[in-house]
């Protein structure tokens, strides 16, 4: 069978694995070898040009799971964010992006892009129009993100698919949140996808790379940037991520199922003023996520009402941490104003709408029954110290 022929679990365990020939190990072999020989070979592989066995290995999965012909891995979610958008776009050009997206993306825009005379403009809302109306006849990037970081605002794919078959636009998204367990945004139409594969991929908080996948002639063209950029990741963090996403489908159910129950409990919870959750009822943009999301994802936001400080909260917190990534099978929590968005001006953060209260929270795969007692500890405790009735 081919590998686009198998389900998910399957992708995972064994596509992009490497057949130990030699000893028949179960795993595959790690070649940490920097050099190879250029004489008498079908491809001269050196780790700068991607190619070493353990990274076109992981390719071929990350390719698979997106249902893409070819993927690419790179040393951080932003090298794999900057190499792309530097791969189609250049002086003079123009880039449509969503209104709420990921801080460092967002600062790399702001900060790299004018600097290679890269227009950009970032939409008002999440409609057709608001995306029409900032197109102009230089764009050729759309580039979204859904889930988005760290609202968990939703994008519907198949209207971006159709402005930018309509009018020539690449299509780029960064499905980091949803991860492919959750949402193939191929399947709508969306050219490239990129991740921050430290977060789902990886799931145990403890490397640090990226990925991209897409049709093998976007893979090309942003492989010959990132061949003189340089951003390649060593084979042992590679053999790392391979072993990691064999459990990715099994991980990332779990945590879809406690963040369901978890964003339930807290949207009733009186020292909660709003939670943000695509699998939620309420939320404003709950169909779009059925129609195109199998899962909704182990992450949510939420914002304690006023009277509560969100930082005595956290630090009241005993199991769940206060840590700076996530999607680890660890549940953690953080502050977007604090850290994930903190390089952004007050003003942009409220454009956005990340208030000040707001707390970003990565369910892991703890007992549903421990995450509560932990949350709700943390609430009396600070409602106690705030002298705030439950």
């Amino acid at each position: 069978m081919k590998s686009n022929e198998f389900g998910m679990n399957t992708v995972c365990t064994h596509t992009g694995g490497i057949e130990d020939e030699q000893f028949k190990g179960a795993v595959s072999p790690i070649y940490t070898s920097s050099s190879y020989a250029y004489e008498d070979v079908d491809i001269k592989r050196y780790p700068r040009y991607f190619n070493t066995p353990n990274q076109e290995a992981l390719a071929k999965k990350v390719a698979a799971l997106e249902k893409c012909e070819a993927g690419l891995i790179f040393g951080s979610g932003m090298a794999a964010i900057s190499h792309t958008l530097l791969a189609f776009l250049k002086t003079g050009d123009h880039m449509v992006v969503q209104k709420t997206i990921y801080g460092g993306a967002f600062n790399f825009m702001v900060e790299e892009l004018p600097k290679l005379g890269i227009e950009f403009d970032f939409t008002d809302g999440f409609s057709e129009e608001d995306f029409l109306s900032k197109v102009k006849p230089n764009t050729k990037i759309i580039y979204v993100e859904t889930p988005s970081n760290p609202l968990m605002l939703i994008t519907d794919l198949e209207m971006i698919t159709r402005i930018c078959k309509e009018r020539g636009i690449t299509s780029i998204i960064d499905n980091t949140f949803a991860s492919p367990v959750n949402q193939n945004p191929a399947d709508f139409g969306i050219d490239i996808m990129v991740h921050s594969a430290t977060k789902y991929m990886g799931g145990h908080s403890d490397i640090c790379a990226g990925a991209v996948a897409a049709s093998q002639e976007h893979i090309d063209r942003i492989w010959n940037l990132a061949k003189n950029f340089g951003g390649s990741l060593s084979d042992y963090t590679v053999w790392l991520l391979e072993r990691s996403m064999k459990t990715m489908v099994v991980r990332v159910k779990a945590q879809n199922r406690n963040a369901k129950k978890l964003a339930k409990w807290l949207d009733k919870h009186p020292l909660v003023h709003k939670v943000y959750y695509p699998g939620l009822k309420n939320h404003p943009d709950h169909d779009i996520a059925k129609r195109q999301m199998r899962g909704f994802t182990g992450m949510l936001s939420f914002e304690l009402i006023d009277s509560i400080d969100p930082d005595a909260f956290m630090s009241s917190l005993k199991l769940i941490k206060q840590s700076m990534s996530l999607a680890g099978v660890e549940s953690s929590i953080l502050s977007p104003v604090k850290t994930s968005h903190a390089l952004l001006t007050p003003e942009e953060r409220q454009r956005q709408g990340i208030a000040d209260g707001l707390l970003r929270f990565s369910v892991g795969i703890e007992d549903k029954k421990d995450l509560i007692s932990d949350l709700e500890q943390a609430f009396e405790t600070v409602a106690k110290k705030q002298l705030v009735t439950l």
